[in-house]
């Protein structure tokens, strides 16, 4: 098999492995949510990169449509939620390179440190995109008084924080029981990190 048509397909499988994940209900509250299909992105950015990442950001965020699964209030606003959102938590592969050799070299803190750094990268990154919208498109439905810039604050930097530290914690249990997920037997990606 050509090497980059192995790395697209298992970004495929990863990003509707994530949309399958975000499926499951993890609402905390009425407004706050966990976003499991992240978890699954970021092991896959840390394996292949940052581009192969993107790309698989990038098909998570369309495989929403076809699944009826796109809140709708404005072309502008779906293009930011899933166009243009998903594709950035493949901005993990960052530290790819740098949890790869930590691991070759059994440096677990540093191996540590990539994963944290990665988690929280991916997350935010995305999550800027949908605090972005939440303040031009859905502030006017603000709770609690807030300002549309306060609640989409409020709101999607919980929902990034509970996120991220779901990752943190799932990846890094994998770093300790399973560290080869993170290192492919071919050394593959796409274009590189």
């Amino acid at each position: 098999m050509h090497s980059n048509t192995k790395v697209w397909i298992e970004g495929t499988i990863i990003a509707a492995l994530s949309v399958m994940l975000s499926l499951i209900p993890t609402d905390a509250g009425t407004t706050f949510t966990l976003s499991l299909g992240q978890i699954p992105l970021v092991v896959y950015a840390l394996r292949r990169g940052t581009r192969p990442g993107i790309l698989a950001g990038l098909i998570w965020g369309f495989l929403h449509f076809p699944l009826g699964q796109v809140i709708y209030l404005s072309i502008p606003q779906v293009l930011i939620e899933y166009i243009l959102a998903y594709p950035f938590a493949g901005l993990a592969g960052i530290f790819a390179a740098r949890l790869q050799r930590s691991l070759k070299v059994k440096n677990h803190g540093q191996a540590r440190f990539s994963i944290i750094s990665a988690c929280l990268v991916g997350t935010f990154a995305r999550y800027f995109w949908h605090f972005v919208a939440g303040y031009i498109f859905w502030g006017q439905y603000a709770m609690w008084g807030l300002s549309p810039v306060i609640y989409s604050l409020v709101i999607n930097g919980v929902s990034a924080l509970l996120t991220s530290l779901a990752a943190i914690v799932i990846l890094l249990i994998l770093e300790r029981v399973f560290p080869s997920v993170f290192i492919p037997k071919d050394q593959l990606s796409i274009g590189g990190n």
